[in-house]
């Protein structure tokens, strides 16, 4: 059994059902064995970059990570703390935030971006 954490551009392609995801990623959040969590900060980024005009989403997020299967996983205050002592290895807060909640309970960050491994997190290829 595994405990992943989708970052926001993985779980974009899952409720979208894009080809984009790397066949292991696809089998690990399908297994029903694996417990997958969304994070309230995934809601947040896809929120802003909606606001902005940088993305086109869904309204519905909460129902779609509910229809999925998936947890939600709420920001706490220890996360936070703990992304504002990460390291600048990454300058995007949204990301800071999902290393700093994969860290802080376990979870391997399932995702395609380069600079979350230099945290020495663990990850899964998207």
């Amino acid at each position: 059994m595994q405990r992943l954490l989708l970052d926001t551009h993985v779980f974009l392609w899952c409720v979208s059902n894009v080809q984009e995801l790397a066949e292991n990623a696809r089998a690990q959040i399908a297994d029903p064995r694996n417990d997958v969590f969304v994070s309230a900060i995934t809601g947040w980024e896809i929120a802003v970059k909606r606001a902005k005009g940088r993305l086109i989403a869904p309204d519905n997020l909460e129902t779609l990570v509910a229809e999925r299967g998936f947890t939600h996983l709420p920001l706490t205050f220890h996360h936070a703390e703990q992304a504002g002592n990460l390291p600048m290895h990454h300058r995007d807060p949204f990301d800071r935030f999902l290393v700093a909640q994969a860290q802080a309970e376990g979870l391997a960050l399932v995702t395609r971006d380069a600079r979350i491994p230099l945290y020495g997190v663990r990850t899964l290829a998207a």
